[in-house]
């Protein structure tokens, strides 16, 4: 579903990215994994198209996004997901889902995210000021499928939450990915994304140092971390 070939990008002078190559499925969670300023937030925000100072290839089924803008690839398909959840605070939780277009056949209808997201219903009439930290996160997700987003770009979706609310976001997860959708995953809780995830590219100084499968993560955490410093 989505490549991402020799990704290098700099910020001013000083590179943060180096000839990185990643690869998502449909249907598979894949997560970007290392200590802060290893340069996992900024490869989201290149595929997304919102970092430019870059080079390299971004490719989503098969169509070339590499100088595409931020919203031809919203209409492409990828769905951003920001670790501050982007909630417009004065409008209703379904003033937000309704407000953004629809861009592709695969988006879900009102009905269909009310169903997967039972407590957007419940809160439908609220404003975004009165949600949660856990219901903004499903209302950030929820808003991206609706717009008709096939690969999600989530960063950081468990920071500042509850253990059990967390939990929940990966039950959320897993269900979106057996819905065929692509997950693209940034997170710092390692025990978390070693539950939802099906591979890992684990980044250090910008490059990625290892790309392992879910089982051989949970496997090796102990060694893996400590290889990465976290």
């Amino acid at each position: 579903m989505l490549e991402v070939t020799g990704m290098s990008a700099w910020y001013g002078e000083a590179r943060v990215l180096t000839d990185v190559s990643i690869e998502v499925a449909p249907g598979e969670v894949v997560t970007l994994v290392g200590r802060n300023g290893a340069g996992k937030t900024t490869l989201l925000r290149a595929v997304m198209g919102l970092h430019r100072q870059l080079q390299g290839s971004v490719v989503l089924d098969g169509v070339e996004l590499t100088r595409a803008s931020a919203d031809r690839r919203a209409r492409a398909g990828l769905g951003w997901v920001p670790d501050d959840r982007g909630i417009y605070a004065s409008l209703t939780v379904a003033e937000n889902l309704l407000l953004p277009p629809v861009v592709h056949d695969d988006a879900w209808s009102l009905e269909r995210v009310y169903d997967f997201f039972p407590v957007l219903h419940e809160r439908r009439d609220f404003p975004g000021t009165k949600l949660s930290g856990g219901e903004q996160q499903m209302l950030a997700m929820a808003r991206v499928l609706r717009m008709g987003s096939r690969l999600l770009l989530l960063d950081e979706p468990s920071e500042g939450l509850a253990p059990v609310v967390v939990e929940r976001i990966g039950e959320i997860i897993r269900a979106i990915t057996a819905a065929g959708v692509g997950v693209l995953l940034v997170e710092q809780n390692v025990r978390f994304a070693s539950t939802v995830a099906d591979r890992h590219y684990l980044l250090a100084q910008g490059r990625v140092e290892l790309h392992v499968a879910g089982e051989e993560f949970r496997a090796r955490e102990s060694e893996l971390l400590t290889h990465l410093g976290m």
